[in-house]
This record gives structure tokens, sequence and C-alpha cells, in this order.
């Protein structure tokens, strides 16, 4: 199993969109989410955790349309924790 691929599988939705955003676009993290946690998320519940976090300032856009970190964004618990290495 692959370090994403684990994060996805034991990670609070809103964590893991709140870090994998910055880097990916949000088409790809759904389909990871298809991928890896499919009987558990669905595409309504990704999209709606997606636009809550911009709505609570966690991830917002720069000038260009870039996901960027938001006025509220904190690092997820498991980042912070080092528990994927």
């Amino acid at each position: 199993m692959t370090t994403v691929e684990n994060i996805i599988k034991n990670e609070p939705i809103a964590d893991v969109i709140s870090l994998l955003a910055l880097c990916f676009h949000p088409m790809r993290l759904d389909q990871m989410y298809a991928r890896y946690r499919k009987d558990t998320i669905s595409h309504s519940v990704f999209i709606d955790t997606y636009n809550s976090l911009f709505r609570d300032g966690v991830l917002s856009y720069d000038e260009n349309g870039k996901t960027i970190k938001g006025p509220n964004w904190t690092p997820p618990a498991f980042m912070t924790e080092k528990r994927y290495d």
C-alpha cells in the first residue's frame, strides 16, 4: 500500500483534503477516494467536504486559481504526529 492510500483509508476526509488539495486537483482527489474508499465515501460527501473547507477558510485560491492554505488552515493531526513517514 502506498502512503497516500493509507492516509485516505485511515484518516478523516476533511483532514486528508485539507492537505492533499494543496498538491492535487480536486478531480484527482475524487478519483483517489473512488479507488480507495468507494464503499464509504460517496462523490457528494467528497464535494460537500471540499466546499466546506473553502467556506470555513481552511482552503483558499490564489490569484491564479491554485488551491492554497486559507487563514484557518492547520496541519492535520496525522501530519504533526508523523504517522506516515
